[in-house]
C-alpha cells in the first residue's frame, strides 16, 4: 500500500482483526455483485469504499424514477442511464482508486460461469429466483462463497453459503428449485427504504469478513430481520445430503 492508501484505509487497519494483511487482501480482491439495485446499490458503495480492488457489477436494468426511493447509487439525473454505468459514476466518485468493470445485461449462461469463477467472493443482490439458482449452481460448481441477501415489505433476509467448505448448505438447500415459492416484487408489494440498506450493507460487511479472514460469517445460518419490529431472528441451516445441487460434493 502506499502512503495515500494507508491514510484512506487507516481506520480499517487500525482494527486488529483486519490490520494490514487483511487490508491487502481486501485490496486484492475480485467481488461480483449481481443486482445493482436496492440491495446492491448499498454493497457495492461499501465494498469500494472499503477497498475492495476489482468490483464488477452486473445488471441489464435502466434507472427508472421508481428506483430512486431505495437505490442510493443512482440520482434524478441517472433516471434512464443503465444502472451500471451510473452506479460506476458513483462508485469511483466514492472511491477513485476502486477498478469498476460494468456488465450491462443479465448475466446467464458461460457468462455468469466465467465471472463467477474469475470472482473471489459473490453477492447475490437480484430480485428473482431463476437468477437466484443459476448463480448457486455456478457457484457451488467453482466452489465460490455466495452472500444472498432479500428485502420485500418490512421484511430482510441475509445468508452465507460458504462453498468452499464441503458441509457447508448451498442456496437449493434453502429454497429448492421447483418448489412452489411465491415471487414478489417491489414493483407490487413495495418496500421499506431503509430494509434494503441494511441487507445491503449486512452482505457489504459479511463479504469483507470473508476476504479479509476475520470474524464468524453467516455460514450456516439465515438472519430474518422484521423491518416493522426491528427484531432480528437467527435460524440454523444444515446442509442437505440429497440436494439436487450439492448433493455430490
Amino acid at each position: 500500500m502506499n502512503d495515500d492508501q494507508l491514510l484512506r484505509y487507516s481506520r480499517h487497519i487500525l482494527l486488529p482483526e483486519i490490520g494490514v494483511e487483511g487490508q491487502e487482501a481486501i485490496l486484492g480482491a475480485r467481488v461480483l455483485v449481481i443486482g445493482a439495485g436496492g440491495l446492491g446499490s448499498p454493497a457495492a458503495m461499501y465494498l469500494a469504499a472499503a477497498g475492495v480492488g476489482t468490483l464488477v457489477l452486473a445488471d441489464g436494468d435502466t434507472v427508472d424514477l421508481t428506483n430512486l426511493q431505495r437505490q442510493i447509487l443512482h440520482s434524478a439525473e441517472g433516471v434512464g442511464r443503465l444502472k451500471v454505468e451510473s452506479g460506476r459514476d458513483t462508485l469511483h466518485r466514492l472511491n477513485p482508486l476502486a477498478q469498476v468493470e460494468i456488465l450491462p445485461f443479465r448475466l446467464e449462461g458461460d457468462a455468469l460461469d466465467a465471472q463467477i469463477a474469475a470472482a473471489d467472493v459473490v453477492l447475490d443482490c437480484c430480485d428473482n429466483f431463476a437468477t437466484r439458482h443459476a448463480v448457486n449452481r455456478a457457484c457451488v460448481k467453482h466452489r465460490k462463497p455466495l452472500v444472498s441477501g432479500a428485502a420485500i415489505r418490512f421484511d430482510g433476509q441475509v445468508s452465507v453459503f460458504d462453498l468452499r467448505n464441503a458441509e457447508s448448505a448451498c442456496y437449493h438447500c434453502l429454497f429448492p428449485e421447483g418448489e412452489s415459492l411465491e415471487e414478489v416484487r417491489c414493483a407490487v408489494m413495495g418496500v421499506f427504504a431503509p430494509l434494503v440498506g441494511i441487507i445491503g450493507s449486512t452482505q457489504a460487511a459479511e463479504a469483507l469478513k470473508l476476504i479479509a479472514g476475520c470474524g464468524t460469517s453467516l455460514d450456516g445460518r439465515l438472519l430474518l430481520l422484521d423491518g416493522l419490529g426491528m427484531e432480528w431472528r437467527s435460524v440454523s441451516l444444515g446442509r442437505d445430503p440429497g440436494c439436487a445441487v450439492c448433493g455430490a460434493r
